[in-house]
């Protein structure tokens, strides 16, 4: 599904696990190679007393964010959270190179976005990353290690980690239709690429994610992935098709009320996710879900659900408007979503708005 070899893969729990496992595994890596290889009175080591430093975008999943929050509030990293750009939505390559120092071991950029459904330029970035490291071993700075998180973009589109070049990616298996649970690939696992273990016990997945395997739900995702494999084209073809025809129906019920926050000129994005906002000043998208009758949605992704009514801090990100934002709906096709069921959800988010403003 991903290009990888089985022995560059390691099971886990889930993304969380995954993504935090390489945070862990690069500051810990960072140390290592500092202590090792240390410096001298006339050749001092050129990031001598320095943190281990990471970069990152600020439209990651929370189980980046959070983990690099937390080791910034610690003073176990330094942390450089690159905006997206506003025209595009993206993390630019060069904003990414721009920010690197000569203590930055890790840069982990998403490949996807999961509120807005942006491709992020993860080849690109990875392409200019190994040309950056050769000019840092020549100068005796420690090498640079690339992650994406794949979470959103498995199942939707073709992901081959030869073409995007990374040293660490992120699989999630429930959003490809597979069980709960995890997996990291990592590139030349233990001679090209480290990983050290957070936990400790038996010698399960070589001592690098000890802890009994679930071994029917890593059948599962097998089967899921191997599903993928074949059928990927044919589900991304379907997907786009069907949430196409959800944005010419919001287009044509409600004109230019209509803001399509996932939408960027000349950006790819995924092709099952439609975000957008109704405007109006009572039509928050809390607001609009709860009057829908068929509809059960979100306002954003589901690690935000605690923000209450605040607007999406991605979209915000993005550029979109406070009061635009505010009133975002994020609607997701899957394999089986139909034409007709999108005209059944239409209908309900017209009937929806109609009562609020009936209201007002």
């Amino acid at each position: 599904m991903i290009g990888g070899r089985p022995q560059d893969m390691i099971f886990t729990s889930g993304g969380t696990e995954s993504n935090n496992l390489v945070i862990h595994s690069v500051v810990k890596h960072f140390h290592k190679i500092h202590a090792a290889v240390g410096g001298t009175a006339e050749h001092p080591s050129p990031v001598e007393g320095a943190l281990p430093h990471i970069i990152t975008c600020t439209v990651e999943h929370d189980s980046i964010l959070l983990p690099l929050e937390h080791l910034l509030e610690e003073r176990v990293a330094e942390v450089t959270f690159v905006p997206v750009s506003k025209v595009n939505g993206q993390a630019e390559a060069e904003d990414i190179l721009a920010a690197v120092r000569p203590a930055t071991c890790l840069v982990t950029i998403m490949l996807a976005n999961n509120e807005t459904g942006v491709i992020m330029p993860v080849p690109e970035i990875s392409r200019r990353v190994r040309a950056l490291n050769q000019q840092r071993a020549a100068g005796g700075l420690p090498g640079v290690l690339v992650h994406t998180d794949a979470a959103q973009a498995l199942g939707k589109q073709r992901v081959d980690v030869r073409d995007l070049g990374v040293d660490f990616l992120t699989v999630v298996g429930h959003k490809f239709y597979g069980p709960r649970i995890g997996a990291l690939y990592i590139r030349g696992l233990g001679e090209l690429t480290p990983l050290y273990p957070m936990l400790f016990g038996g010698g399960q997945e070589r001592n690098f994610r000890p802890g009994t395997e679930n071994t029917p739900m890593i059948a599962g995702l097998g089967k899921a992935a191997e599903l993928v494999a074949e059928n990927c084209e044919a589900y991304e073809a379907h997907m786009r098709d069907v949430r196409d025809y959800l944005e010419e129906r919001l287009a044509a019920e409600f004109g230019k009320r209509i803001h399509l926050n996932s939408q960027f000129p000349g950006t790819e994005r995924l092709p099952n996710t439609c975000n957008f906002s109704i405007l109006g000043p009572q039509l928050q998208g809390r607001l609009v879900l709860a009057q829908c009758r068929t509809l059960l949605a979100s306002m954003g992704a589901a690690c935000h659900s605690d923000h209450g009514d605040r607007p999406s801090p991605v979209l915000l990100s993005c550029g979109v408007p406070l009061d635009v934002a505010r009133n975002a709906i994020r609607l997701s096709v899957g394999r089986g979503t139909t034409r007709a069921e999108v005209d059944l959800v239409v209908q309900d988010l017209k009937q929806a708005v109609a009562r609020l403003e009936g209201q007002a």
